[in-house]
């Protein structure tokens, strides 16, 4: 140990030993105090009324009195507390340990007594515990209460302005660890909540000033900085109300994640999180019957293909937490999918789980998993989903998103799978793009293989998914990090959108509905504008549109159209048992003349063919594209 540890050692002792003298030397002048006090008190303070025959047996007994206390107080660790931290156990232990010593005292003083003395007055007793309590409070707990006082001093300096939404058990934990913080770099200067009961009463200290009408008047009045959301069990519609007020005051918004943090015990600063554009779509997340998809997923060989991708992952993440016999993750990119690997592995110890890097248009290669792994539940995720890329590269989306899913279906159906659950898009639905019309073909093989194989095949169709690989969230936030400006295709371009949970939760209800041959495609309510996802993003993120942050239109990308649909007006639609899950009724389509146009579609593509567009065209009716695409 060095010379300077052992100096800091040093004088960390002198400094405790310090401490827990003044204590004890307080605690004897506490327990003198609290023994005549509470006779005088007894008497009404009138010295001459008290008894000689009361004083004498508390007098001879008051040293044997000091020492039992002083041994009872150290037993309940009233000299080792940290008492700038105090709560509510070493509140417990201080009234336990007082209460004991008084019930010591009252059996000692008997001992004292001489002959002929009377007993002392019972009230007596009550009167020395109140006081040996409220004397040895002061001593631990005034030290918190004036660094309480101290911190809301210099917290008047700090440089962030908080409000706080929410004035029930949640507001109050952030509350009290704001105002108590030694390193909180914020300042609570108001709690807005719609309860009227409420209004003009204080938390910690803090005056509840009203309801959500007061959010923008309020935040102007006491210049707030950054308003915080601390309601985890409200709904995302009513969340979605609250921050639509909130993003008007270009403060930046913060909140809980969930009502879980408030189950769990874990709310506090640390837990809040940054309000996200979801937040805002006004839709509470879809709802699955987890029961359903445990009965089917428990104890089975379950394939994810693309398992290294924003929806791969998550199918393998939930799944892993339904006790899958073995989860086979496939994917051609290594990084990905080893990121995963590991999360699973540290998450899930007991995991039966096999890691492969492959492609599903390798023929040789997914038959051999298929045969090696015999999987009997296979989710093909694995796809090229980016539509300007594929437009400029029409053939590899054909033979990755049509030859892949060709390939991996026909390798499932060969070797006894009991379902196949394919990924598909809203960009399937009377189709502008190439990538659109490949999902369209990848629907149409899925509903073939149904008829003429065991294996129920199904298609699952969603919009876009906030946070995905390729979304525009992602875009969006690292352009705001550069400073600007961010850029939107179009100002009325509109698109559906979904959390990846959510889509992930289709996927596997489906899975559980599946009698083979639907497409399920999820209610996802009202379309959202890009231009107001831009907006709301750039006011979450506290700045000012058009003025911090401008926001530039680029056109139209190639494929792209400006609104998308999830289902095509022939299909029809039927309900299942889940309100938000519906399912599209099968196409009827000319097998052997799509058949051939496969063939053709095959070959055109093997060999780079700069004119595939029309053979696409050819085998899905509704798909449209300009004549420069097409060169």
């Amino acid at each position: 140990m060095s010379e300077e540890m052992k100096k800091k050692k040093k004088t960390f002792n002198v400094k405790l030993f310090y401490r827990r003298t003044c204590l004890i030397i307080y605690d004897i002048i506490s327990v003198i105090l609290a023994s005549y006090i509470a006779l005088l008190m007894r008497y009404s303070f009138e010295m001459s009324e008290i008894p000689e025959h009361f004083l004498g047996p508390i007098n001879r007994f008051l040293p044997l009195n000091i020492v039992i206390t002083l041994v009872v107080l150290y037993l309940f660790r009233m000299y080792n507390s940290l008492w700038a931290f105090a709560g509510e156990t070493e509140l417990q232990n201080l009234v336990l340990a007082s209460v004991i010593s008084s019930l010591l005292q009252a059996v000692g003083i008997q001992f004292f007594k001489t002959p002929g003395e009377l007993a002392v007055p019972s009230s007596y007793y009550f009167l020395y515990t109140f006081l040996l309590i409220s004397f040895i409070f002061c001593s631990r707990f005034s030290y918190r209460f004036f660094r309480s006082l101290k911190h809301r001093k210099q917290n008047k300096n700090n440089s962030i302005s908080v409000m706080v939404i929410g004035a029930g058990e949640a507001a109050n934990v952030i509350v009290k660890e704001i105002v108590n913080s030694n390193f909180s770099t914020m300042v609570i200067r108001c709690i807005i909540d719609d309860d009227p009961g409420k209004w003009g009463r204080f938390i910690q200290g803090i005056k509840v000033v009203g309801g959500r009408d007061k959010i923008i008047e309020c935040a102007d009045i006491y210049s707030i900085d950054e308003i915080i959301v601390a309601m985890p069990s409200i709904s995302r519609a009513e969340l979605s109300a609250i921050l639509d007020i909130c993003k008007e005051t270009s403060c930046k918004l913060r909140s809980l994640p969930g009502m879980y943090q408030l189950v769990n015990g874990e709310v506090s600063v640390s837990k809040l999180r940054d309000v996200e554009v979801e937040d805002l779509l006004g839709r509470d997340p879809i709802e699955v019957d987890m029961d359903s998809i445990l009965g089917y997923v428990k104890g089975k060989r379950v394939l994810v293909t693309g398992g290294g991708g924003s929806i791969g992952s998550e199918l393998c993440r939930q799944i892993a937490s339904h006790q899958p016999a073995l989860l086979i993750i496939l994917d051609i990119y290594e990084n990905s999918v080893y990121d995963v690997q590991q999360e699973l592995a540290a998450r899930y110890p007991d995991l039966e789980m096999a890691v492969l890097i492959a492609s599903v248009r390798n023929t040789n290669r997914m038959n051999w998993i298929f045969e090696h792994y015999k999987p009997e539940i296979i989710y093909h995720a694995a796809a090229h989903k980016h539509v300007p890329l594929m437009e400029t590269s029409p053939n590899e989306a054909i033979k990755n998103n049509v030859f892949g899913t060709w390939k991996t279906a026909q390798a499932a159906a060969m070797n006894g799978a009991q379902r196949f659950v394919m990924i598909s898009t809203d960009k399937a639905v009377n189709p502008t793009n190439i990538m659109g019309a490949s999902k369209r073909i990848c629907e149409m093989i899925i509903q073939t293989f149904n008829k003429h194989y065991d294996t129920e095949f199904v298609a699952v169709r969603f919009g876009n998914v906030l946070g995905s690989n390729g979304s525009v969230i992602p875009l969006f936030k690292k352009q705001i990090m550069s400073g600007g400006p961010v850029t939107v295709t179009h100002p009325d371009i509109i698109r559906y959108f979904m959390t990846i949970p959510e889509a992930v939760s289709l996927v596997l209800q489906a899975g559980a509905y599946c009698k083979g041959g639907e497409i399920f495609v999820l209610d996802m309510g009202k379309p959202v504008k890009i231009l107001d996802l831009a907006k709301n993003l750039i006011r979450l993120s506290g700045y000012r549109v058009g003025e911090d942050i401008k926001i530039e239109f680029t056109g139209l990308r190639p494929g792209e159209k400006l609104y998308e649909e999830l289902l095509m007006a022939e299909e029809g639609l039927t309900d299942t048992e889940n309100k938000l899950i519906h399912i599209g009724k099968p196409i009827e389509i000319d097998e052997m003349q799509f058949f051939v146009q496969l063939k053709e579609l095959k070959e055109a593509s093997k060999n780079e063919s700069n004119d595939i567009r029309p053979l696409v065209k050819a085998i899905v009716p509704t798909y449209h594209y300009s004549d420069e695409e097409g060169k």
